[in-house]
């Protein structure tokens, strides 16, 4: 009988800490405060993109969903220096840099020629890009980013961000379903179909269970980055980006000869400029690939069929023109030799390209100090 009795207060015990432990997710997590607690930037270096993998034990990296850790790892969140004029690029796959290592991404090299330019000014970059191809997705870093007092945002982005029915496509975008539905309640704005909301219980005794796993995955990772800097695997050989195409006039379920214009979320940039505020954003469309291979008087790349692209490029310049942005368009800046694996993903000298031509046209606007 005393066997029965201390057994059943050894299970009560552990069910009464059980418990206790997952009040404890349910009442630190949902907050964001959990995702804040950070060993980058104080032991080792914060990164210099957000972590993303599937690999992490070639790449010191994975990938997560919560944007607070996500931040909490990233150099942004080193506290602001006085004289600091600090320039935030949020953008795709291309940003991010797939392939390229921190200092051949486009922040990377923006960084380098801008640190030479004005040597006597203390001007930081930092490569808020994310993969996956959603405005919506921006759209939740950059919500975010301005808790980091930036002085100038450059935003690039790619037709492929643009249908509305891809805007919650993006694992992040998902996976972050009760922001977009803040972001949304905030500006008065739908933003696109979400998934369904877990109850508050599913959220943090299923969600935040992998959300606490994978941050203190991203923490141990940490002391490999801090002593190689490799955050992402790096491959030697790689399928290069397409250049012979199929005769398909297609782009994302529509067909020549228009692109319907309300299916496209140009309405985006316009919350883009009112999350920013009065911090200056410059709207970028990104280089891509111009095939001259098979089909290319069908299509520029993998991607794009001519029609579809070049009515973008038309609604993006109208919408900048009556909207009296800055807007910068590279869509043709780069050769085809300068992309890696895909139609937007720039080579180390392609990268270096942009770079030299915005740091050109932010010359020419006067916009760094």
């Amino acid at each position: 009988m005393k066997e029965w009795r201390f057994l059943f207060n050894v299970l009560g015990k552990a069910l009464l800490l059980f418990l206790a432990a997952n009040l404890l997710y349910m009442g630190v997590f949902p907050t964001g405060f959990g995702g804040k607690l950070s060993l980058y930037n104080h032991l080792f270096p914060g990164r210099e993109r957000f972590p993303f993998g599937e690999n992490p034990e070639k790449s010191y990296n994975l990938s997560l969903s919560n944007l607070d850790a996500m931040f909490a790892s990233h150099a942004i969140a080193q506290p602001k220096a006085q004289d600091e004029f600090r320039i935030v690029l949020i953008g795709d796959s291309a940003t991010w840099g797939t392939l390229l290592k921190p200092q051949e991404t486009l922040a990377g090299q923006l960084q380098a020629g801008l640190q030479s330019a004005y040597p006597q000014e203390n001007i930081q970059v930092y490569n808020l890009g994310y993969p996956t191809l959603s405005l919506v997705k921006d759209l939740l870093i950059m919500d975010q980013a301005m808790d980091y007092q930036p002085d100038l945002i450059l935003w690039l982005t790619t037709l492929e961000s643009f249908p509305i029915d891809r805007q919650m496509d993006s694992p992040l975008v998902q996976q972050n379903a009760a922001r977009v539905l803040e972001l949304e309640q905030k500006n008065n704005l739908r933003l696109g179909q979400l998934p369904e909301l877990p109850t508050q219980w599913q959220a943090n005794l299923v969600s935040q269970r992998r959300n606490l796993a994978d941050l203190l995955r991203l923490q141990l990772y940490g002391f490999m980055w801090g002593a190689t800097g490799i955050d992402q695997e790096y491959f030697a050989d790689y399928v290069p980006a397409q250049v012979d195409l199929e005769a398909d006039e297609s782009f994302e379920g529509f067909s020549p000869p228009v692109l319907p214009a309300d299916k496209m979320a140009f309405h985006l940039l316009d919350l883009g400029k009112k999350i920013a505020g009065d911090t200056r954003l410059i709207f970028i469309n990104e280089p891509i690939l111009i095939s001259g291979g098979e089909n290319h008087e069908l299509r520029y790349n993998f991607y794009y069929p001519r029609w579809a692209y070049d009515q973008y490029r038309q609604m993006f310049e109208d919408q900048c023109t009556s909207q009296g942005w800055i807007c910068f368009d590279t869509w043709d800046l780069l050769k085809p030799e300068q992309f890696t694996n895909s139609a937007i993903h720039p080579s180390p000298q392609g990268a270096a390209d942009l770079a030299r031509a915005l740091q050109s046209d932010l010359d020419g606007l006067g916009i760094i100090p």
